[in-house]
């Protein structure tokens, strides 16, 4: 057990900080500290010695450089059974420090904001707060450091248990939380600088690609916000990692406002939900089944979006997540109450917000989440754009990194191949349908009247398969229906089928070397065709 006699506190939140700083007083602790932290401990009636009186030197660079002196991390990395090391600190006034309470600026939190600038985000980086707190960490047999607020009343019972001393177990944890704390922040500085468009060269090889667009190195940080019931199936064990910070409305950071606790599966179908819906400005329902729509819809209000959206498959509906990307009212809370006796068992819900009644309507099923994000930004991307935030994907041994799918499809940019070209209705209706694919399982065939899906068929290793599984499920509604393809049809079968069934027009990326053989059939059908020129695979 090591007494703790010597503590040196600095930190930027000071959340809790004056509980455990009376605790050490008490005990007849030395405290040392620094500038707007010193001031606060004297405030509350601490009796405080600044570094800067203990160094002999003052806080200079605008506070850049504080702790960054032989007296502060000679005191703290010195092994105190080191007969060597306790000559030197003694010949040179340098006193051991037992503990150090440490955070560090808000680099996350400051690049965050949407105005910030490089400038901003160099001056929150913290530097002697890290080298403190490493200091600390590396020499934890004789030092404990403390990282976060959360570890104080831990560490408050410790000192209370054994008369203000702590163990060598107690302070090799808090080291390990100190090592992960320091990874985060400098992985935060390394992402954010890597890219920063301010800072990083975008050279362009000889065919006039990009060829640094991807850092050679990838530092990804996640904090655990749970442990998971299980995973995918019951026999797998699972917990919900997610970024330390919000990056904007989001399943990740939804606010659960009632039901149990979210599965695995639950998380993955909520996040497929609301990406959807973010995509579309008007009212919009998607409602998911096994991270693929089953029914997707737009409207002028959310009550109609969700009834279109619903009516698409409604056996497939069953044990389904729904997205709005609308405040929830009570008329449309009670179409869904109403949909649910008719047999309909939806899992949860998410929203941007809800009124009182809607939430109090929905949550009468006690077992089901309700989860608003707060203000949603629909995702109005230039057109002709291909590029977006970064998707990240795990396989074993690797990630695969790639820029968002956002291509935004005008209708000036479609490139009309049949004899007959789309009325002005099936163009709207096409742009829709174009649009939906994207968030379904390839191989995708996708039908719609107007803004809402009539069919889909979703992950298929035949195109072809993939479309009668759609007209079948659209039944009487693909008469007239619109068609869209996620790639291009490899054969003419695939728009033979659909022309059979009825459908009135193809929207499909083009480039197959059966191109022409299939306009043909969409001719002899007096179907309408338009080629986009960008798929929208989706594995």
């Amino acid at each position: 057990m090591k007494k703790i006699e010597r503590a040196l506190i600095s930190v930027y939140d000071k959340t809790a900080l004056l509980e455990i700083a009376n605790v050490l007083a008490q005990r007849g602790v030395d405290i040392l500290s620094t500038g707007g932290t010193a001031q606060h401990l004297r405030d509350a009636g601490l009796d405080i010695l600044d570094v800067s009186d203990y160094t002999g030197f003052p806080e200079m660079l605008d506070g850049r450089v504080k702790t960054l002196h032989p007296k502060i991390h000679g005191g703290l990395l010195a092994e105190r059974d080191n007969s060597v090391h306790n000559a030197q600190t003694e010949a040179h006034g340098i006193a051991p420090i037992d503990m150090v309470i440490c955070n560090l600026y808000p680099f996350e939190a400051t690049v965050a904001t949407p105005d910030v600038t490089l400038a901003d985000a160099i001056e929150n980086i913290d530097i002697g707060g890290p080298t403190m707190i490493r200091a600390a960490a590396k020499n934890y047999r004789y030092v404990a450091v403390l990282t976060d607020a959360s570890q104080y009343p831990q560490i408050i019972a410790d000192l209370d248990a054994n008369d203000g001393c702590l163990s060598e177990a107690q302070r090799f944890e808090l080291a390990k939380a100190a090592f992960a704390h320091t990874a985060q922040y400098d992985s935060a500085i390394s992402t954010y600088l890597a890219n920063s468009d301010s800072v990083r060269s975008r050279a362009i090889d000889c065919a006039g690609v990009p060829d640094d667009e991807f850092g050679e190195t990838l530092a990804l940080r996640f904090k655990k916000a749970r442990t998971l019931r299980y995973g995918e199936n019951p026999h797998q064990r699972a917990a919900f990692y997610r970024t330390e910070t919000s990056p904007g409305a989001c399943a990740a950071w939804a606010n659960q406002l009632s039901g149990q606790p979210l599965s695995f599966n639950n998380i993955l179908d909520l996040e497929a939900a609301l990406e959807i819906v973010k995509d579309f400005a008007q009212p919009a329902c998607a409602i998911i089944k096994h991270n693929n729509p089953c029914g997707l819809a737009t409207a002028d209000n959310l009550q109609e979006a969700f009834t279109n959206a619903l009516e698409c498959d409604r056996t497939s509906a069953f044990g389904s997540i729904v997205g709005l990307n609308r405040k929830v009212t009570i008329q449309t809370a009670n179409t869904i109450r109403e949909a649910a006796k008719s047999g309909v068992k939806i899992d949860a819900i998410i929203a941007p917000n809800y009124t009182e009644k809607a939430l109090h309507a929905l949550s009468r099923v006690k077992r089901r989440p309700i989860l608003d994000t707060g203000l949603l930004q629909s995702r109005r991307h230039t057109p002709g754009a291909v590029t977006g935030p970064l998707q990240i994907r795990n396989v074993t041994g690797g990630v695969l990194v790639q820029d968002a799918d956002v291509h935004e499809l005008s209708a000036e940019a479609l490139a009309v191949v049949t004899q007959r070209a789309p009325t002005d209705a099936e163009i709207k209706s096409l742009l829709f349908a174009w649009k939906a694919c994207k968030h379904v399982k390839s191989n995708c065939i996708l039908l719609a009247q107007g803004t809402q899906s009539v069919g889909i068929g979703a992950g298929q290793m035949s195109r072809v398969d993939a479309a009668m599984i759609a007209i079948r499920k659209a039944g009487e509604k693909v008469k007239g229906a619109v068609l869209a393809s996620d790639a291009y049809f490899p054969f003419p079968d695939g728009v033979e089928i659909a022309g059979e069934a009825g459908i009135s027009a193809i929207i499909q990326p083009g480039g197959s070397v059966n191109d022409s053989p299939v306009i043909e059939a969409a001719d002899a059908y007096g179907m309408a065709m338009v080629l986009t020129g960008v798929r929208h695979f989706r594995h």
